[in-house]
């Protein structure tokens, strides 16, 4: 199974050369050449989550914008319709009121943060599995490290197909020597499949040091075979402002 964590970039016109509108064609060849099973995107506003449905045609793409009124980004994740069954699917905002649209930590930015959660099943291997794509708050620390510490907990205390390992995706915001990743050490089940990637966050090739923001963790029963960046570059426009990192894997 390959499946991407890949934030999109939200969309408002600000990038110029790297304006979606240009990047589109892109992401699209790209898609189409690597053919992944899942994507999980992140910063996808509801314009571009329509583009994604109208474009994306041999994949199912489901999600919700994280405000009150269920707009606003979404953390969206995109299966292949011909290998899996969607069994359950879940959106909750990382908050103490997880079923409260719009609802967050009282130390995080002005943006609600959600998770999506997908449990699927390989039609053809009847393996089940389950999906958490986020993108953890982008300013406060103890945000980062409450948001998680929700979702990790959640991981466990799953009360349907309890056997079947989860995989988390997304931009996490925080670099892995950060304190709020320290948080894994708890869950020593729990496998950071891209610890050998140095960086993920480029600011459209502008950054000197590329940072590692963007993280695929898995439980230890799933073995990770390939671990690559799509780091394409044609005529300096990018896929996005972080590189989507890809895994192959195996339950």
């Amino acid at each position: 199974m390959k499946l991407v964590t890949f934030n999109i970039r939200c969309d408002y016109g600000q990038d110029e050369a790297n304006n979606f509108c240009y990047r589109k064609p892109f992401i699209l060849e790209k898609i189409q050449n690597e053919d992944p099973d899942i994507i999980c995107f992140q910063e996808v506003l509801p314009h571009v989550a329509i583009w994604l449905k109208d474009n994306l045609t041999d994949y199912y793409i489901i999600g919700c914008g994280r405000d009150e009124n269920l707009e606003d980004e979404q953390t969206s994740i995109a299966y292949k319709k011909s290998n899996y069954n969607l069994l359950e699917m879940d959106v909750f905002w990382l908050s103490e009121t997880p079923k409260l649209p719009g609802s967050r930590y009282k130390n995080q930015s002005i943006c609600p943060r959600i998770c999506t959660m997908a449990l699927l099943q390989n039609i053809m291997t009847k393996d089940v599995f389950r999906i958490y794509n986020t993108h953890l708050d982008h300013i406060g620390s103890e945000a980062r490290q409450s948001g998680l510490s929700q979702i990790l907990s959640r991981i466990g205390q799953e009360n349907a197909f309890i056997q079947a390992p989860a995989i988390l995706a997304g931009d996490f915001n925080a670099y892995p020597n950060s304190e709020e990743m320290e948080i894994l050490k708890l869950y020593p089940q729990l496998i950071d499949l891209t610890a050998m990637i140095d960086g993920t966050f480029h600011d459209f090739g502008r950054m000197k040091q590329i940072g590692k923001i963007d993280y695929i963790i898995a439980q230890d029963n799933i073995r990770c075979n390939q671990v690559s960046l799509w780091s394409d570059c044609n005529n300096g426009v990018y896929l996005s402002d972080h590189y989507p990192v890809c895994v192959d894997i195996q339950i």
